[in-house]
């Protein structure tokens, strides 16, 4: 198991972080404690925001990736420290990598109450709004009159004091076990909450609007006034006018769908009558939420499908689409990011794979053989013919007595069926 620990202090000599230090040589056979700094962590201000700047992120990072945090605070005037203080404040500011994080608390103080005022004090701090951290309950570790609490080795020296720190940090480590078990499960069924009716709000949100309206295009042209025609528009990489757009992007050979974080239906590249469409899409259905877009049956695949997406744990998934043989459509939805890295949105493509495949069989002399054994989700067609010979561009049918590679880890997939591309209501 893998903690973090934090000293609530700036200063060269801390006792606290020297208590940290001690937990993680003493206790190493039973946990990983990694005892992390704070000096360059900026005092906070909203006005001047760091929660980009190394320091900050640096903790986000290594809290995110541990299992559990220790805290150790000292007092001062009763309360946890200003430089504690100004920690919490950066870390539930705009990121919260403490929400549902295990937190154990511990202190040491000149004085014979250990702290306990300044722990009781970060208690409240660590549970309100916003921090959201589960805390540790009971089994207080208060570490008093510390300046005689540590030999030369800065080990403690009182065996009564160690037996109790390691009677503490063992019911930590079963709370630790316990709650990422209990965050795992409820996370497991986050996808369930994904508002497809798109009720909520992002920054490009067009309010005012009926989401159902057939022309809501239109109305949402004249509501922003948006550009159109030889309008020049500021690309990334280039300028162009909205007409040069419009034929960049209906020339693309893959139908393309354009779906926001709001979960609301904003844009398809309008190639070809809806019927010959893999994935059926018609004007009068911009603008709608992706409820909207798929058959009632689909709805739960569709949910888990966005919230992989917008939760990280994959940036891109595919899903074949079985078929006659005539053709081999591929969807796939690639997770888009602002400038910032934050979730945009999905970019949903449909490409028919079959024309790319017979092209490339041609240019390389190779052919399509049913393996006996096994087929996949296409057309069945995988395995090498036993007199197949390799051709001077890949080599892709020459038979080896090489042991095969090992298959890569997939990526997250929702449980989905065919239809999730669909766009019909039924």
């Amino acid at each position: 198991m893998k903690l973090v620990g934090i000293a609530g202090t700036i200063e060269d000599h801390s006792y606290n972080r020297t208590l940290l230090k001690f937990m993680a040589n003493h206790f190493s056979d039973q946990v990983d404690i990694e005892v992390l700094d704070i000096q360059d962590v900026p005092l906070f201000n909203q006005s001047d925001d760091q929660t980009d700047g190394a320091p900050v992120q640096y903790l986000k990072r290594k809290i995110e990736g541990a299992d559990g945090v220790i805290l150790a605070t000292p007092e001062h005037n009763h309360t946890t420290t200003a430089a504690m203080k100004s920690v919490l404040e950066w870390l539930s500011f705009k990121i919260h990598p403490l929400a549902g994080k295990p937190v154990m608390i511990v202190g040491a103080s000149y004085f014979d109450q250990g702290s306990s005022r300044a722990q009781l004090n970060l208690r409240q701090i660590l549970e309100s709004p916003g921090v959201d951290a589960n805390v540790f309950p009971g089994n207080e570790f208060l570490l008093g009159n510390v300046r005689d609490a540590f030999d030369d080795q800065n080990n403690l020296k009182d065996d009564k004091t160690i037996s109790f720190l390691s009677s503490t940090l063992k019911k930590f480590l079963t709370f630790v076990t316990t709650i990422n078990d209990m965050n795992a499960k409820v996370a497991a069924a986050d996808w369930e909450s994904e508002d497809l009716g798109a009720h909520g709000h992002v920054d490009t949100t067009i309010d005012g609007l009926d989401m159902h309206a057939a022309d809501w295009v239109d109305q949402a042209t004249k509501k922003t006034n948006a550009v159109s025609g030889d309008t020049y528009v500021r690309l990334d990489c280039g300028v162009l006018t909205v007409d040069q757009l419009n034929y960049f992007l209906n020339s693309m050979p893959m139908e393309l769908t354009y779906v926001d974080a709001n979960n609301q239906f904003l844009y398809y590249n309008h190639q070809t009558d809806p019927e010959n469409m893999s994935a059926k899409r018609a004007p009068a259905q911009v603008g709608n939420p992706i409820e909207d877009c798929h058959p009632k049956r689909a709805i739960p695949h569709v949910k888990q499908a966005v919230h992989i997406l917008r939760s990280g744990q994959t940036d891109l998934f595919k899903l074949p689409v079985p078929s006659d043989g005539s053709k081999a459509d591929m969807h796939y939805y690639q997770a888009m990011h602002d400038k910032d890295g934050n979730y945009a949105g999905i970019n949903e493509f449909v490409l028919d794979i079959l024309p790319i495949v017979k092209y490339y069989l041609g240019l390389t002399g190779q052919k399509l053989v049913k393996d006996p054994n096994a087929t996949d989700a296409l057309t069945g067609a995988s395995k090498k013919s036993d007199d197949a010979k390799p051709d001077d561009v890949s080599g892709a049918s020459a038979n080896t007595d090489e042991a095969p590679a090992e298959k890569p880890a997939e990526e997250p997939k929702p449980d989905v069926d065919s239809v999730s591309g669909a766009s019909a209501n039924n």
